[in-house]
């Protein structure tokens, strides 16, 4: 089983949320909890910084669109950012790079919430 930690952190009206690790059945719901809990907080601006992460399943992918529509309902979106090569295939092989505005680094897709400057 692969072990799974998660930074959240705030970046003005972003929240920034940093799995470490593995998402997979064993580990999704620690990362549903913690998506769920910025939720909760009502930060609808939300970035997947992916530079630490291994691999997520279907299951993870799964927690990301129970989410979506809960938040772009209230004008939020959910980006992802720093996705390493194989993690990127997952979510291009499943459509989510179409869904989903993916950045090559943190800074761009802090940007991208604020709007052009």
């Amino acid at each position: 089983m692969g072990d799974l930690s998660i930074l959240v952190r705030e970046e003005g009206p972003v929240s920034v949320v940093e799995p470490k690790g593995f998402i997979n059945a064993h580990t999704v719901r620690q990362f549903e909890c913690a998506l769920e809990e910025v939720v909760q907080k009502e930060r609808y601006a939300i970035l997947l910084n992916c530079r630490h992460l291994s691999y997520i399943s279907s299951a993870g992918l799964g927690a990301i669109m129970g989410l979506i529509e809960t938040v772009r309902d209230r004008g939020g979106d959910i980006q992802l950012c720093n996705l390493q090569e194989n993690v990127y295939a997952i979510f291009d092989t499943l459509g989510f790079t179409q869904l989903y505005k993916v950045h090559p680094e943190e800074p761009e897709a802090l940007q991208s919430f604020l709007g052009p400057s």
